[in-house]
């Protein structure tokens, strides 16, 4: 079986003026991140070039804030272009809020090729995560994505407070859109969170990812943030469950493990390591 490794670049961090209750870069919880408003371009192209190094088939390029306004945009795109010429054929990925059809065709021609755009929880349990944005624009984003011609991205973050019959809930939506990958993240709890709930269980975090599997069955089921939390060095078990991407490396303002030591274990269980996005 292939793998498919992606990484992630917090490029504008701890900003956000939402209130989503999971996110540790909305400035109302005044968690203890780092925060500045644009990374360096050079920094950005730099961390392109060691996902590439590290086997990586795809770079996300991540912005805090509810959508894409006019300099987000335009930064977003300088972002895009640079990687593209000094990096090469790496997979850019954009997730940067709610956007709409043009302005997700702009990011198209910079050099964009996927758009990641989490429904993060089901349309019921929705209000309980979040009140300064509805599911629906969520939703309407990912609709989006795919009328402007972009692959699209799209998941959510299980294991804060909702039902099981919720969790199946989600994941219908998220198949709803027949998205080419779908990142499964395990909440991480952090102390400045009004989300006080302890992580999954393993079993818990398997049974997600088998049933994604069952309703996706054609779509790269990503496991994301959480997975060093929940498993530690038992995360293999996610593949034999039904996953076939990883996210390595940093998270947005979590620590991850360090990519040698996945591509290391990965080597030794003789997992194949996918040399694109698309193969």
């Amino acid at each position: 079986m292939k793998v498919y490794l992606c990484a992630i670049s917090n490029i504008s961090s701890g900003t956000c003026a939402e209130d989503c209750a999971f996110c540790t870069q909305s400035a109302k919880y005044g968690a203890d991140i780092e925060r500045y408003r644009y990374k360096p371009i050079e920094n950005i192209v730099k961390e392109a070039k060691r996902a590439k190094a590290a086997k990586a088939v795809g770079f996300c390029l991540v912005t805090a804030g509810k959508g894409v306004e006019a300099k987000t945009l335009d930064f977003v795109c300088e972002a895009a272009k640079a990687v593209k010429k000094e990096v090469g054929d790496i997979s850019l990925i954009g997730c940067n809020g709610t956007a709409g059809v043009e302005e997700l065709k702009e990011m198209k021609k910079a050099g964009i090729e996927n758009y990641n755009h989490n429904l993060e929880t089901s349309k019921s349990f929705y209000k309980n995560i979040c009140t300064t944005h509805t599911w629906q624009e969520r939703y309407q984003t990912c609709l989006n994505v795919k009328e402007a011609g972009l692959n699209l991205c799209t998941g959510g973050i299980f294991g804060m407070g909702e039902s099981e019959t919720q969790r199946e809930e989600l994941l219908k939506e998220i198949a709803s859109l027949e998205p080419m990958s779908v990142p499964i993240n395990f909440f991480h709890p952090n102390p400045a969170l009004p989300i006080k709930k302890s992580p999954l269980s393993k079993e818990e975090a398997l049974n997600i990812v088998q049933r994604a599997k069952e309703l996706l069955p054609n779509s790269m089921i990503m496991v994301a943030g959480g997975r060093e939390l929940v498993f530690g060095e038992d995360w293999p078990a996610l593949l034999e469950a039904g996953a076939n991407s990883i996210v390595i490396g940093d998270y947005l303002t979590t620590k991850g493990e360090e990519p040698s030591k996945d591509l290391a274990i990965l080597e030794k269980l003789g997992y194949e390591i996918a040399q694109n996005c698309h193969e």
